[in-house]
């Protein structure tokens, strides 16, 4: 055994230096790793007898570790052959003695795996990137995996730590006779363990080999409580799992969403602090904008700005936000819906069918054409046209809240419209998100795919298609046998409590929104659908619900607004203002000048009046283009710039469309629905 392993180390040491035909270069790579190894040269006696003592050594651990494991097979035959132990306790010592041997073969193969560390590194080529990048990643990946193999030690032993605490302190309750108080705690305790055992999840266990998923360094970042616990021992600090926050090599920050004991129950302080404080700032700044003359909904943005990564850095769980405030966007658009009755859906749909559609093909047709001029790829062109295409459902239906919108001899209403369109390109949303694989795919195919490619896509479109015709004949079915019987149910029962009737329109608004997610269609218009039909049961229906469900999608669009204020960069906006004023106002004008000539097409001669109105609404770009450009940047889609240069143009656009839409206001609507409007 002696000798095989030095002659195994002797080889591997040496045969680096075989390929290397100068002797000086032979020499350099054996002081190179002497030095590695020792901190300092040596002669060529030295280094030989140092290699001979450390082979001397390995061939001694390697016998000691032989013994070692004979002993302990030894000892688990006695111990399985020992009656007087119980099965439980000798599955436990054999357990115990499977750790140590499990540690000892580790041991050996991490010496090994370094002696073939060093042989690949003194083969390699320092001045070949690749091949160096290959053998960091391969160390990487060999400690990782040591790392997760160290750790499942770790708890297996905290798992035998504990079995012996209990056991010795079964022993010290058989030599004493216990009190009623303690037999019940002792059978509470039991079940405890019970429980625990039940509801865990080994979850670690379970995903560790599962196809995709990757080992990852990361930083666990404890909350800060020295003042809170500093009387605790150290003990107690390790024992609670508080939620602390972990960081992996790529600066992504994760907390805390399922604890091992969910027996405990938790708060995400972070999250709280974040809600409080955007509750808090978003108070005087809505009250500046309103003193000033603007919608209160930039004094939102503005709270965002102030308190995301571009201004204080204080809001920590940014993405547990942007996820409430979602909720901003059902609400706002289930109230919308319940506004647009299903008779004035009838009225308009031709148009806020027609008018979506044309408008996205000519700016994808745009986009395309300065795209040709200015040499950008036609995948990229493609998606900044349709991005730049949506519209701000939430900004406009602040816009029109509250406003007196009743139709005048049979002229179509302007909101109407204006919503009828918003909506649709919620649709077209829905259907963009479902394509941008293809537009992926796109991006690297070559000429000869294209057809498939094209042919992908109208799949999609007609697959979208048959999802909302089922969509559309669900609403038909609810409507007639379903939405009025459901809701006097709840009226009944939520005679002097208001719980019921809150709960039971949130409780069909998200069955909608889940039906329509299911369909592939947007999530949007799930909302808007469950309260077009709830309309349906009439005015007084309406305005019962209005005002409960009002004050719960207010605090919830101040969140919504301030999350997209988190996205804006004012430093960036400096930088390139006179670029992104430009770009802005190049966008601002031409969706205005397009939507025009499209609601000329199609709107009848006596309405022609309201095409300035819905266009001066639809001129902005839509607050989804931050969803959507942050996925394209991840799938490659876009640039980092570019996908700047996005957020920039859709924030500044948002700011304009106050100043637009009051213009055309004052321009096409008389003086007393004008008053209400603005």
């Amino acid at each position: 055994m002696k000798a095989t392993g030095f002659i195994s180390l002797w080889t591997l040491v040496s045969l680096p230096c075989g390929p290397l035909a100068n002797p000086a270069e032979r020499e350099d790579v054996v002081k190179h790793a002497i030095k590695l190894h020792r901190g300092k040269g040596a002669g060529i006696t030295q280094r030989k007898q140092w290699v001979l003592e450390s082979c001397r050594k390995l061939s001694g651990l390697l016998r000691q570790k032989n013994v070692v494991l004979n002993k302990l097979k030894n000892a688990i035959r006695a111990v399985e052959k020992d009656a007087g132990l119980s099965d439980e306790e000798k599955l436990f010592q054999v357990h115990t003695f499977e750790i140590f041997q499990k540690e000892l073969n580790e041991s050996e193969n991490s010496v090994f795996q370094a002696i073939h560390g060093l042989q690949r590194a003194l083969q390699g080529d320092y001045k070949d990137v690749v091949n160096m990048k290959e053998s960091s990643r391969q160390r990487l990946e060999a400690l990782r995996e040591a790392a997760i193999k160290e750790e499942m030690e770790y708890v297996e032993l905290l798992a035998a730590e504990k079995h012996q605490a209990e056991a010795l302190k079964n022993m010290q309750h058989q030599n004493k006779s216990l009190s009623m108080l303690d037999e019940i705690l002792e059978d509470v305790r039991k079940a405890a363990d019970r429980l625990e055992e039940e509801i865990e999840e080994h979850a670690f266990d379970d995903n560790k080999s599962v196809r995709g998923v990757n080992f990852e360094a990361v930083l666990r970042v404890e909350e800060d409580e020295t003042n809170s616990k500093r009387n605790a021992s150290k003990r107690e600090v390790e024992d609670d799992l508080g939620l602390s926050m972990l960081i992996d090599s790529q600066n992504n920050q994760y907390i805390l969403t399922k604890p091992r004991d969910s027996t405990i129950p938790r708060a995400d302080h972070h999250f709280i602090k974040d809600i409080v404080t955007i509750g808090v700032l978003s108070l005087p700044c809505g009250w500046l904008c309103t003193t000033i003359g603007l919608p209160t909904m930039f004094g939102y943005i503005i709270c965002g700005v102030l308190l995301g990564p571009s201004g204080l850095n204080s809001i920590k769980s940014i993405v547990q936000v942007e996820t409430l405030g979602e909720f901003g966007v059902f609400f706002t658009l289930f109230l919308v819906g319940l506004e647009f009755s299903p008779e004035r859906l009838r009225k308009v749909w031709k148009i806020s069918l027609q008018g979506p559609c044309y408008m996205t093909v000519l700016m994808i047709a745009f986009g395309l054409l300065w795209g040709h001029l200015l040499q950008i790829r036609p995948t990229q062109s493609v998606f900044i046209s349709t991005c730049l295409s949506l519209s701000s459902t939430p900004l406009v239906s602040r816009f029109l809240a509250g406003s007196v919108r009743g139709d005048k001899e049979g002229d179509i209403d302007y909101s109407s419209v204006l919503l009828g369109m918003l909506v649709m390109q919620d649709v077209q949303l829905g259907l963009f998100i479902a394509v941008m694989p293809t537009l992926i795919q796109a991006g690297v195919s070559t000429y000869s795919s294209i057809f498939k490619e094209i042919l992908r896509i109208l799949i999609l479109i007609g697959q979208i298609l048959f999802s909302l015709a089922a969509v559309f004949l669900l609403c038909l079915v609810i409507k007639t046998y379903l939405i009025g019987p459901y809701y006097r149910k709840l009226h009944t029962e939520s005679k002097g409590n208001k719980e019921i009737l809150i709960l039971g329109i949130t409780a069909f608004t998200f069955l909608m929104l889940m039906i329509t997610e299911l369909l592939d269609v947007s999530m949007e218009l799930g909302c808007f659908l469950a309260g077009a039909l709830i309309s349906s049961q009439g005015h007084m229906v309406t305005e019962e619900i209005m005002c409960c469900i009002e004050p719960i999608r207010d605090f919830l669009a101040i969140i919504f607004f301030a999350s997209i204020g988190l996205h804006v960069f004012p430093t960036f906006v400096i930088y390139e203002l006179t670029v992104l004023l430009f770009l802005t106002l190049s966008v601002v004008i031409m969706k205005f000048v397009l939507a025009v000539l499209v609601l000329s097409l199609i709107l009848p001669k006596t309405s022609q009046y309201i095409k300035w109105i819905v266009s001066a609404g639809l001129a902005q770009v839509s607050e989804f283009s931050f969803v959507l450009g942050s996925r394209a940047r991840r799938a490659g889609i876009i640039s980092r710039e570019v996908y700047l240069l996005i957020l920039s143009v859709t924030t500044l656009s948002l700011l304009l469309a106050p100043a637009l839409w009051r213009a055309a206001i004052m321009k096409c609507v008389p003086r007393p629905e004008r008053r209400s409007s603005t």
